[in-house]
């Protein structure tokens, strides 16, 4: 019995030795397909970018139905997998050293199954994970889509409210398991998705977030999609530093910039007995919407004390200028036309317009955010004080 098992032993380990290892950062992709309609046909190794939103990297052809794609790789990223036929529908998974496989859905090419490396494990046992709360998320959706659109209709804000309460709840209970996959699984690359689809929903606040990105493994965060979640991360911390500094109550910090002469303007160059600080742009569909509303409100009380300065977030002078002079914006007007990065947004905290800030005589900010009639009220109100 001895001597079989020791053939046995000897016999498995020959078999493995005649498979070529792969070296330090080669991968190996092999793809299966069970339909043999494919046989013949160009298969396309794809990966993020590019104007279309996708750079082809390599092609192959499916043989015997299988495909196999091979090359080096510097460290994970997202790729994906398409067919000449069906360029639009794709498969995806992450590219990382190692042998990889991936068995194609060809009814639903999005529910193939990768495998293979651990990166790829872990993104289909995430999938997995989240199956149920997407299908509880489409379901919902398609049984109550008729009831919304009559609830709409008729004005019926309680079912309107319900279904809306209803959904928020799945909703955190994808947030949840989303949440909960990450901190289990430390080393699985996928988690630099989930949180960047934490931070971009806006329903997790930027602490926990962090918590999160904080306890990735080390391997993960040197990765370029963990940098950018680094960025991020910055980045909303100094908007919540720097919208703490200009919360209700504060005293408005004082900013200057060119006014569309050229001429360098402050904000205590236009101060009045009340002062609106008006971010927006040209680009601005809702600003330019709510322009009349303002230039209404300026022309009937601007006599009595009211003033405003518009500070744009445009990067083109000329559509600047235009946008002030078609939407009669006789007001102060400044722009660094630094687009996003502008300084004084910056010192605000502003990160998306149309934004307002009210201020009263004496500079101090006692309202945030206010539109059409609920500003007007309020700039009365101060006025007659």
């Amino acid at each position: 019995m001895k001597k079989l098992l020791f053939v046995l032993f000897a016999a498995s380990t020959a078999f493995v030795s005649c498979e070529k290892s792969l070296g330090e950062n080669e991968y190996e992709v092999t793809g299966t397909i069970g339909d043999t309609i494919y046989n013949g046909k160009k298969v396309y190794l794809e990966k993020q970018g590019g104007y279309m939103g996708f750079v082809p990297v390599d092609t192959a052809v499916v043989e015997n139905g299988k495909f196999v794609f091979k090359d080096t790789v510097s460290g994970p990223s997202l790729h994906f997998i398409s067919f000449e036929d069906k360029p639009q529908e794709k498969a995806n998974f992450i590219l990382e050293r190692g042998r990889i496989t991936i068995d194609i859905n060809t009814d639903t090419i999005y529910k193939s199954v990768q495998g293979g490396s651990f990166n790829n494990e872990k993104l289909h046992d995430y999938y997995t994970k989240t199956m149920a709360n997407n299908n509880k998320m489409r379901d919902f959706q398609k049984e109550n889509q008729s009831v919304m659109m009559k609830a709409r209709q008729e004005n019926d804000t309680a079912t309107m409210n319900k279904l809306q309460k209803d959904y928020e709840a799945l909703t955190k209970d994808m947030e949840t398991t989303n949440k909960e996959f990450v901190k289990n699984n430390p080393k699985a690359y996928v988690n630099v998705f989930i949180i960047k689809q934490l931070l971009g929903s806006g329903n997790a606040e930027r602490a926990e977030v962090e918590e999160l990105y904080n306890n990735l493994d080390a391997e993960v965060k040197k990765t370029k999609d963990a940098k950018e979640i680094e960025e991020m991360l910055a980045k909303m911390k100094e908007t919540e530093e720097a919208q703490a500094k200009v919360s209700e109550g504060k005293v408005a910090p004082d900013f200057s910039a060119p006014n569309p002469e050229g001429q360098t303007v402050s904000l205590k160059d236009a101060m009045g007995k009340v002062t609106i600080i008006d971010f927006w742009a040209s680009w601005c569909g809702p600003c330019r919407k709510e322009n009349p509303n303002v230039v209404a409100m300026y022309n009937e009380l601007h006599d009595k004390g009211l003033n405003i300065i518009g500070v744009s977030l445009d990067k083109n002078a000329e559509a600047w200028k235009k946008a002030i002079a078609d939407d009669n914006l006789t007001w102060t007007h400044i722009s660094h036309l630094k687009h996003w990065e502008d300084p004084i947004a910056a010192q605000y905290g502003v990160r998306s317009i149309p934004a307002t800030f009210v201020l009263d005589e004496n500079g101090t900010i006692v309202a945030k955010n206010l539109r059409g009639e609920e500003l007007k009220a309020k700039v009365k109100e101060l006025l007659n004080k």
